[in-house]
This record gives C-alpha cells, sequence and structure tokens, in this order.
C-alpha cells in the first residue's frame, strides 16, 4: 500500500497532529465539514471511530461510500447531511472535532460564532478542536471589505477572515486554551491559512 492509499489527501498539519500522538484509537472524531473524506481515509481505514458532517448530500454520500469500504462495522449513520450550526449529536460526544476549511465560509460574526459554539458544545471536557481556516494574516493590505467581516482575497475569493487576535479573544470566550501555537502559511501573497488548535477544559 503507498502513503497515498493509506493517507488519502489528509491535510498536512492535521497529520501532524497524528504524528504527535494527539489523536488515538480510543477517541470519537468528528470531522464538521467533511467534504468527500479527504481527511478521513487513514482513520477509517485503521479502526477509528469517525462521524463525519456536510451539508451537501454528494459529499455525504461519498463519505458513506468510503465508510462502508473502508471500515468493518461502519453504519451510515456516522455520517449526516447536516449545517455545522445545527448538529444533532449530543453535547460532549468527540474526543476531537475537525473543522478543515469550513469556518471562512461563514456569512458574518453571527453566523461564524453559531459554528463554532455548536463544535465546542459536541465537544467532550478535555477534547482537542483542529481548525484550519483563511486567515487575514499576512495579506492585511492585500484584502479588500466587503462587509460582515467578509473580504476579497487576492486570488479573487470572499472568505470571512479572523486575525490572530479574534482566534485569541474567542479561544478565551470559550476558556479553552491553545495546545500549539497559531501557526499560519501564506500562499504566494494569494490567501493565507491558519492553523487554530484549542483544548477544552477538563471542569
Amino acid at each position: 500500500m503507498n502513503l497515498a492509499e493509506q493517507f488519502g489527501h489528509i491535510d498536512i498539519y492535521l497529520l501532524d497532529q497524528l504524528v504527535k500522538g494527539r489523536i488515538t484509537q480510543d477517541m470519537r472524531i468528528l470531522d464538521a465539514g467533511c467534504g468527500s473524506g479527504r481527511n478521513l481515509v487513514y482513520f477509517l481505514r485503521n479502526g477509528y471511530t469517525v462521524f463525519a458532517v456536510d451539508r451537501s448530500e454528494d459529499a455525504i454520500h461519498a463519505v458513506r461510500n468510503l465508510g462502508a469500504t473502508l471500515a468493518p462495522g461502519w453504519s451510515d449513520e456516522q455520517a449526516r447531511v447536516e449545517a455545522v450550526e445545527r448538529m444533532s449529536f449530543a453535547a460532549e460526544s468527540f474526543d476531537f472535532v475537525i473543522s478543515n476549511a469550513v469556518l471562512h465560509f461563514a456569512e458574518d460574526k453571527a453566523h461564524f460564532l453559531q459554528m463554532i459554539e455548536e463544535l465546542w458544545r459536541v465537544l467532550a471536557p478535555g477534547g482537542m478542536m483542529f481548525i484550519r481556516l483563511a486567515s487575514s494574516i499576512g495579506i492585511e493590505d492585500r484584502i479588500k471589505p466587503l462587509g460582515n467581516q467578509r473580504y476579497l482575497l487576492p486570488d479573487g475569493s470572499t472568505r470571512f477572515l479572523m486575525d490572530e487576535e479574534m482566534m485569541l479573544e474567542t479561544t478565551a470566550a470559550l476558556k479553552g486554551t491553545l495546545f500549539e501555537p497559531i501557526k499560519t502559511v501564506n500562499v504566494a501573497g494569494q490567501r493565507c491559512m491558519s492553523t487554530w488548535c484549542l483544548k477544552k477544559p477538563v471542569t
């Protein structure tokens, strides 16, 4: 089996968390905004307990097929057509929550807060949340404000953008802590992607 078969097209920064031993097989994992399951191949193939949501029926159909192919005992109930801000899971259901390239699609700050609070609701005490999202960090002078905290990026896309101050304020408001420093990659001056990793307090 080659690396692509083993890991799929997993986000390199999520793979970093796996290599560091932060994601273990005894954890319940949620990919919120899973798309077609690019970050789930390794977990499904290796017996992790995985759940996923996405607004797209086609995306969830793809994830269900992936689960049925790779994971013995897979149930289609593990992948659900749901919005991130309105999930049907019980509170404190997951030990590790993935939000990869999702939150920057927020319509405005209120929508962003709905999503982040729902992700936090389903995260168990002591659990970790891995977030990758577009940010304004490093391209502040190259983005055009459109209102509602949405911006036109140099690559022509429009995104809801956070800066480091907002990430830290949100972390504090949730009473969370960072388990990794905030890291940002500047993609040829066209967009910036930040990794924001939060841990929920035990009490």
